[in-house]
């Protein structure tokens, strides 16, 4: 890491008093944010503003991720999920995923442009060892290089995209991650997760998968105000249907209600222990309304 502190963006979280609330139910999903903000690109479309800098997140130490995954198993947790940040930036993650692999599936998200032929063989071995399935997401912006990379960064399309040919060559086939951020770019052409497909199969995947996510005006791109939801808006909606009523994820300071607000104070629900954060999860945020409105989860399904 570098020591300038990148800005914290976090300037516009409004606070959390008034929100509706969604009830927590149980713990389905334990996310670790096992790098904080800490990672080797800097997207234009962060949803945390991660960095190459000075972290305004830090990175969490091996023994708070394990003690949260012994809490999380001793609770049923269902799924384990990593992310950053870019998780392959910490020294210790194919240890704390093999750790993770005794408790439940688990998944990591990254940008890929870490995973080399070493990285893949690793990583190969671990889920062949596991008694629990291995999923690697990685983050793919376009699937024309100009376009991603002026996204991502320079050279981030090719390492990406070597990373889901390494993988995939060594049986692990690879969760492809997209926005919808270049998008409007296509118009008139085919659909986003059509064109995506199509072109994971142009690399030899038999069996594409593509996650598609909305872009969020958080981190990078936050503005000041932004709709908020309302008890009105929640009136007849299943509120369990939301991830943060079975979802927590540990981060530097505590534990938090959802992956894209962790680290933001309105969004911590504990300082310490997973079952301390068993409550009412306030839905203060903008972005709360476009997983009202999205059913978007940041989980795998």
């Amino acid at each position: 890491m570098s020591s300038r502190m990148s800005l914290p963006l976090v300037v516009h979280e409004p606070g959390a008093g008034h929100a509706p609330v969604v009830p927590f139910l149980r713990l389905s999903a334990l996310w670790i944010q096992i790098t904080g903000t800490w990672c080797n690109l800097e997207c234009t479309h962060c949803i945390n503003a991660s960095g190459p800098d000075e972290p305004w997140l830090k990175p969490i130490a091996p023994e708070v991720a394990r003690a949260a995954m012994r809490e999380a198993d001793e609770l049923g947790v269902k799924e384990i999920y990593f992310t950053g940040g870019e998780p392959f930036l910490h020294g210790e993650i194919l240890a704390l995923l093999a750790d993770a692999l005794v408790v439940a599936p688990t998944t990591v998200l990254t940008n890929g442009t870490l995973i080399d032929e070493a990285m893949a063989d690793r990583l190969a071995a671990l889920a062949r060892a596991a008694a629990y399935s291995l999923e690697i997401r990685v983050s793919l912006d376009d699937t024309d290089p100009e376009k991603n990379d002026r996204v991502r960064g320079a050279g981030a399309f090719n390492k990406a995209v070597r990373a889901i040919q390494l993988l995939h060559e060594r049986g692990l086939l690879p969760i492809v991650t997209a926005t919808e951020i270049t998008s409007h770019e296509h118009a008139g052409g085919r659909g986003m997760y059509e064109r995506f497909r199509g072109f994971l199969a142009g690399l030899g995947i038999e069996k594409p998968r593509v996650k598609i996510l909305p872009v969020f005006a958080l981190g990078r791109l936050s503005r000041e105000g932004g709709r908020r939801l309302t008890e009105e808006d929640l009136e007849g909606f299943e509120r369990g249907t939301l991830q943060c009523s079975e979802s927590r994820v540990v981060a530097d300071g505590g534990v938090y209600a959802c992956p894209i607000l962790a680290g933001l104070p309105g969004a911590k629900l504990s300082d310490g222990g997973l079952e301390a954060s068993f409550r009412d999860a306030p839905l203060y945020h903008p972005s709360c309304v476009t997983c009202h409105e999205t059913g978007m989860t940041c989980k795998n399904g």
